[in-house]
């Protein structure tokens, strides 16, 4: 049985504004990085196996304390990248709405299936992220791997994996906090893999 922990990187500037950052490389503010050294914290009794991140800098600044503090190196899988939001990227929901409202509302009905304009579709996000994760789990079989990575790819590989409708990212984890834990169980039973989801949004120090 593998565990993964799935962290979101810490705040950015265009998050603290609610801004969508998407594939945007933006930095992790003051604030971001405090709670990059308190994952660190965490990581350091946390018995881990491995530590992977997005190639984003503020997935790879978030990782690092938590690669010091464990002794391991953070290895970067540019499948775990945020989902594209195209046209969308640098913008407010309320932006969003004013320059491109039938986009943004055709967004909002379908958000893993409908793109933002030039951007990636979520379906497409999971496609490429998910054997990145399945990846870890065939070579860490007992393993507990950390992977620091982003909200919406997060929530969207989570429906995948527990087997809910993707559509419903935003409904069924509509918050995803800078740097809090999602404890996720895979095994493989009867022939088949299966996902276990034993805790979402975990303050690093609750563990």
């Amino acid at each position: 049985m593998t565990t993964l922990f799935l962290a979101r990187h810490g705040e950015t500037v265009w998050h603290a504004e609610h801004r969508y950052a998407g594939s945007s490389d933006v930095e992790l503010t003051d604030h971001g990085l405090v709670q990059a050294d308190e994952l660190g914290e965490w990581a350091a009794r946390a018995r881990l196996s491995a530590i992977v991140a997005s190639p984003l800098q503020r997935a790879r600044l978030t990782a690092k304390p938590a690669a010091d503090a464990s002794g391991l190196d953070t290895r970067i899988d540019p499948r775990l990248v945020e989902i594209d939001f195209g046209s969308g990227e640098g913008l407010t929901p309320g932006e969003l709405d004013e320059r491109m409202p039938a986009e943004w509302k055709a967004f909002e009905r379908h958000p893993a299936r409908q793109p933002m304009p030039a951007g990636e579709s979520g379906v497409e996000g999971i496609a490429r992220a998910l054997p990145a994760l399945l990846e870890l789990v065939d070579e860490f079989p007992h393993g507990r791997v950390l992977v620091v990575t982003h909200a919406t790819l997060m929530r969207l590989v989570l429906c995948e994996l527990l087997g809910l409708d993707p559509d419903r990212y935003r409904e069924l984890f509509p918050v995803v906090e800078n740097c809090a834990l999602t404890d996720l169980r895979l095994e493989e039973l009867d022939g088949r893999r299966r996902a276990r989801l034993l805790g979402f949004n975990v303050p690093p120090r609750a563990y």
